[in-house]
């Protein structure tokens, strides 16, 4: 699934490719990708004639901003998007298509068909499911030590189940959980009240580092992402643990090991990330 880099990777590049576009009409060939409203007539109705005024980013999830109107776009495990003319051929999990007034067209390919689509009114979206529980951007400037270890204070929950929790922290994600709690030398399942301040300091800078040098990156395209250009990112090529079980660690030579830590797969260096001692 992509996680914030990616996310951001995408914005950045639809922004580059769309943004003050006006839509013609829409083409929706898969229903169940739009969530809200829950007649696609309707949702293409209302899209038709607005302009993109700006493409932002909530947590995983995109914003593309028009002229009255917000779309809230959540990508999940495939989905993807990229400017086409409209005479290219459509390949077959193209779901969603936007028309713009000249000749290009964005169109949303998902081979899951797990994405999805809420149009709202203007600012309504942060408000409304899926938005409106969503915790603290992780990349900016109100992401401070202060406010993390406000988060962190006296859960009794693991810190890797914590920061992978969307109502504390959006966007970070499993790949860049284990490459923070790693750098940071934290155990995933120490639980977050355990760790001293010295500890929540090395992991709010190793958080901060890892997915500034993801957005850097392009992200991380571990399976088929891709940005909105057709790019694959290039951060896979700097991971130091995630994905990387049996490997030698780049720290001290231990083997990488992997289990489970709240249904997600989780890598760790038993040497380097020792657990913490209660």
């Amino acid at each position: 699934m992509p996680e914030l880099p990616e996310v951001e990777t995408v914005r950045r590049t639809l922004n580059a490719l769309i943004k003050g576009k006006q839509i013609e009409h829409v083409t929706v060939r898969l229903a169940r990708i739009i969530q809200r409203p829950d007649d696609i007539q309707a949702f293409a109705h209302l899209l038709a004639g607005h302009s993109i005024i700006d493409v932002q980013r909530r947590g995983k999830f995109l914003r593309i901003v028009l002229d009255g109107l917000v779309l809230v776009s959540h990508l999940r495990m495939e989905g993807r998007y990229g400017l086409y003319s409209s005479n290219d051929p459509l390949d077959k999990h193209t779901h969603v298509i936007f028309h713009f007034t000249d000749g290009s067209e964005l169109r949303y390919n998902d081979v899951r068909q797990f994405g999805t689509m809420h149009l709202f009114q203007q600012d309504e979206d942060l408000l409304l499911a899926p938005l409106n529980k969503l915790g603290q951007e992780p990349l900016e400037p109100s992401f401070t030590l202060e406010r993390f270890k406000e988060i962190v204070a006296d859960k009794s929950t693991k810190i890797k189940s914590l920061l992978l929790n969307q109502e504390y922290v959006v966007g970070i994600g499993n790949i860049y959980v284990d490459e923070s709690l790693h750098r940071a030398g934290i155990h995933p399942e120490d639980s977050a009240k355990s760790l001293n301040d010295k500890q929540l300091d090395k992991l709010y800078q190793a958080i901060v580092a890892t997915l500034t040098e993801a957005v850097n990156a392009g992200g991380s395209s571990i399976k088929s992402y891709v940005n909105g250009q057709g790019e694959s990112g290039t951060y896979q090529q700097q991971l130091i643990i995630y994905g990387r079980k049996n490997e030698p660690c780049s720290s001290c030579g231990t083997m990488i090991e992997k289990t489970v830590v709240g249904g997600r797969g989780t890598h760790y260096c038993p040497n380097c990330q020792r657990p913490s001692v209660t």
